[in-house]
């Protein structure tokens, strides 16, 4: 897999210098910078070591950055995305402040290895180096880069250039580069214009691959093009991988069009967002702790942008402490789990903080809340309790594929294997498949749970009903559940047997309705009066009068029967018997088999029903879509 090296260290101690004796490229391609002797802007070269000595075609990627205070933010940039780092350290004057500095920045961008050269061998006597030598191995102990080789070279004599290149071959031979996901990404950190070919874009590939005449996108923003042309290490190539320094020729593009910090990647790949989880850890040089809600300089990538930190569970960040918190900017951006992020203080303008993302797509949450006692799931190394985190913190609405695969960082054979894991254990569930969202195992419970207890008040508020309409409990339960999350919920629940479905009708399996004794008497009173009227039924307050009892009275048992379909309310106080009014649904169907339409005095004919229930009846089933009126006469609605 290819390999990057970045560069570190104090201004003018020869970083640009010696990379110019290892490899013949100069990385000082400014006027400015040659004028000024010193490195403002990154630079990139490649060091050739041999077949098999840095990804397949031997080729060390060099990120060159600046040491200038000033210049320190493109710094971050160069080191986002480095494998190993190559300290720099002038031998006439040794560790020097931002030799200091850009060790903190690589420990905060995550850069566990490296090794250091010490230059200006040839300007200093033999007891002087080895003093020099002792104090740089015995400062760097503690560091990531205790016990790392330290190699005494001139870039003017040559001096040690073949041990430093023996260096490089081992370190490279016992490294294993950074696990990158397959999700396409390329932080622009230089854009411009070459003639005949258009607007180029060039930056460290973080992860994936890319090929000519693909279509990419421009985050945070919509911007889109295709790939006209890809150049990596100075070489043009069909694809470009991971790993290595690329140059994008984009089609149709404007130079203004594109800002240092935009991120390529495929359409549809990455999620902006305006609040991140970051697991931040403030140096134990700061001179003071991290405030809740300080505004700082956040850099990600090749991004700056000014941002605000909130504490969720505590009020101050000690130096030497790490802790999940948030951030948020004030306008959208692109991330991915892992990425590595640095904090500088606005005065004195340093480096303070860092870390890494493990929320990019985050949702604001309450100090001190459950919430943010779930965040610290986020910092977990397992995948599989990251992938849960994500899903629980994400709420009702889930989490789709897509947005999981920068949730994680994982590949996606990887979090396909993940989720498996995670659905075996009911912490994942998929309950979109063909959006492909999954939601929160905990999460979908307690849904669950709600949907339950909500239908058990309904019953117990009306417990003559005998349930309630989907659509009914979609809108008053379930209005804040997303629809395809509600129906995975009842059928789920269904399917468990918890809920029982009566045609339209849902209700909990224990549900039956029961009436008191007076009201089973006034049931079976009002049914045999029904029953007896056959299809000229009697009114309702003849029904009522002998029993002594008034329509409000039993409206509890008629509603019953309505939704049981023992009684059909036809109109106003006239009610039918369910048989009776389904035996004249049968006539009229049979009568349109020979007929085409059908009068009020063919209907007469068929059902020999008098004026008073002729045309309520006719209108019922107008309503119901049995049968339409055009003019004088009905004709039988055809089915679609």
């Amino acid at each position: 897999m290819p390999v990057i090296m970045g560069t570190a260290g104090h201004i003018d101690h020869g970083k640009t210098t010696l990379i110019k004796a290892l490899t013949g490229i100069d990385c000082d391609r400014l006027s400015e910078e040659k004028k000024r002797g010193i490195t403002i802007e990154l630079g990139f070269a490649f060091l050739d070591l041999g077949a098999g000595s840095a990804g397949d075609d031997g080729r060390l990627g060099i990120v060159d950055v600046p040491g200038h205070e000033k210049f320190v933010k493109n710094m971050v940039a160069g080191a986002t995305g480095v494998d190993f780092v190559m300290l720099v350290i002038a031998a006439d004057e040794g560790i020097m402040p931002q030799t200091r500095e850009h060790l903190e920045i690589c420990q905060l961008l995550g850069v566990t290895t490296g090794l250091v050269a010490l230059t200006k061998a040839d300007m200093v006597d033999a007891d002087w180096l080895e003093m020099v030598r002792d104090e740089v191995t015995s400062w760097l102990e503690p560091t990531f880069l205790g016990g790392a080789p330290v190699v005494l070279v001139s870039s003017h004599t040559g001096q040690g250039l073949d041990d430093l290149k023996d260096a490089l071959r081992t370190l490279i031979a016992d490294f294993t580069p950074r696990r990158r996901s397959d999700l396409f990404r390329l932080p622009v950190d230089r854009v411009f214009t070459m003639k005949g070919h258009g607007t180029v874009v060039t930056g460290t590939m973080i992860s994936g691959s890319i090929s000519v005449g693909e279509e990419i996108r421009l985050y945070p923003g919509d911007t889109r093009s295709k790939v006209r042309g890809l150049q990596s290490h100075g070489v043009t190539v069909e694809t470009a991988q991971a790993g290595r320094r690329t140059a994008v020729n984009l089609h149709g593009l404007e130079v203004d069009g594109i800002r240092r910090g935009d991120v390529l990647a495929r359409p549809g790949t990455l999620f902006p967002s305006a609040v991140w989880d970051i697991e931040l850890t403030v140096l134990e040089s700061s001179r003071r702790p991290l405030k809740h809600r300080k505004e700082v300089h956040f850099h990600h990538g090749s991004r700056e942008v000014l941002a605000r930190v909130y504490l969720i569970d505590r009020d101050e960040l000690k130096p030497g402490e790490t802790a999940v918190c948030q951030v948020r900017f004030t306008e959208p951006l692109a991330g991915v789990y892992g990425d590595r992020i640095v904090l500088r203080s606005f005065s004195p303008l340093r480096a303070f903080a860092g870390g890494r993302v493990v929320g990019p797509s985050g949702h604001k949450v309450k100090r001190f809340s459950p919430k943010a006692e779930a965040l610290r799931a986020l910092a977990d190394d397992a995948p599989e309790a990251v992938a849960a985190a994500q899903l629980e913190l994400a709420g009702p609405q889930g989490v789709g594929w897509s947005e999981l695969l920068t949730m994680t960082n994982l590949e996606s054979k990887a979090l396909e294997k993940t989720l498996g894991v995670l659905g075996g254990q009911q912490k994942a569930i998929l309950f979109d498949r063909e959006a492909r969202r999954y939601a929160g195992g905990q999460l979908v419970q307690e849904l669950s749970d709600g949907l339950l207890d909500w239908l058990a008040a309904f019953h117990r508020k009306d417990s003559m009903k005998p349930g309630v309409q989907r659509g009914e409990l979609a809108s008053s339960w379930g209005r804040d559940v997303p629809q395809k999350l509600f129906h995975f919920i009842v059928e789920r629940l269904l399917k468990k047997g918890d809920m029982v479905a009566e045609q339209e009708l849902l209700r909990l399996k224990d549900h039956s309705v029961s009436l008191a004794s007076d009201q089973e008497a006034v049931r079976t009173a009002l049914l045999a009066a029904y029953g007896g009227g056959g299809v000229t039924p009697p009114n309702l307050k003849d029904v009522l009068e002998p029993l002594g009892l008034t329509a409000r009275q039993v409206a509890p048992v008629l509603k019953l029967l309505q939704d049981q379909g023992e009684l059909v309310r036809v109109k106003d106080d006239m009610y039918y018997h369910g048989p009776a009014l389904n035996g004249i649904r049968e006539a009229i169907v049979g009568f349109f088999e020979t007929r085409q339409e059908m009068s009020a005095p063919d209907f007469k004919d068929l059902t020999g029903l008098s004026r008073k229930y002729l045309i309520p009846v006719l209108e019922h089933f107008d309503k119901e879509k049995l049968t339409v009126r055009v003019g004088d006469v009905r004709h039988i609605r055809k089915r679609s």
